[in-house]
């Protein structure tokens, strides 16, 4: 999902990243409870160029994610996944990837150029492709619901707007292995120090190989 956000879009088939995921010993039944190995595989594969962020969503990786998403790259995230594909927190035992195409943001005043009203909904403003725009000031950190991810996850159809901070909370309690994995009678590779070494407080940040942003 996030090779056909890139620029220019990766036609590189499913089947693929399997494969390399397999010989690179990063997965053996499609699970990645790694994120620097999902950079990795990203970087291969993909073509892309992919920074990892840890220490969790907030702080200076807030404005890290918000100013990547407004520049229009995907970003990568493990979370745990609720019955309606949404964020809740099961501390790993529902871990997933979600990749966001997009940023939501709940702004004081929108600036006077490179953006058109929706319109359907008034109050909703896009940018204009292809026009220089300036980007809008990013909600402070503890603003409530003035941040939404648009976010999608692989079994789901669509794509779901989810509020910032449940996303960075479900991130951030990312620390144990599910017990119904670990007794299902399957091999899972799992990095040392576990699921919380692997995946608690972390992200990716993807963009073209040629961006030098």
């Amino acid at each position: 999902m996030a090779g056909t956000l890139l620029s220019p879009p990766s036609g590189i088939p499913l089947e693929r990243l399997m494969q390399v995921a397999t010989e690179r010993g990063y997965t053996a039944q499609g699970e990645m409870f790694s994120v620097a190995d999902m950079g990795r595989l990203a970087q291969e594969v993909l073509g892309c160029q992919a920074k990892l962020l840890s220490g969790g969503l907030g702080g200076p990786n807030r404005d890290l994610i918000l100013q990547h998403l407004v520049t229009g790259h995907p970003l990568l995230i493990p979370y745990d996944e609720d019955f309606n594909h949404e964020p809740c927190q099961r501390k790993g035992h529902k871990a997933h990837w979600a990749v966001s195409a997009g940023v939501l943001l709940g702004v004081r005043a929108v600036p006077s150029l490179g953006y058109t009203e929706d319109p359907e909904l008034p109050g909703l403003f896009h940018p204009v492709l292809g026009t220089p725009c300036q980007p809008p000031p990013l909600p402070e950190e503890g603003s409530l619901g003035a941040v939404y991810l648009l976010s999608k996850q692989g079994k789901s159809w669509h794509y779901q707007l989810w509020d910032y901070d449940q996303v960075r909370e479900s991130n951030l309690q990312l620390t144990d292995f599910s017990p119904s994995r670990a007794t299902d009678g399957r091999v899972y590779v799992v990095p040392v120090g576990g699921v919380r070494a692997g995946l608690c407080g972390q992200a990716l940040l993807l963009t073209p190989q040629d961006c030098s942003h």
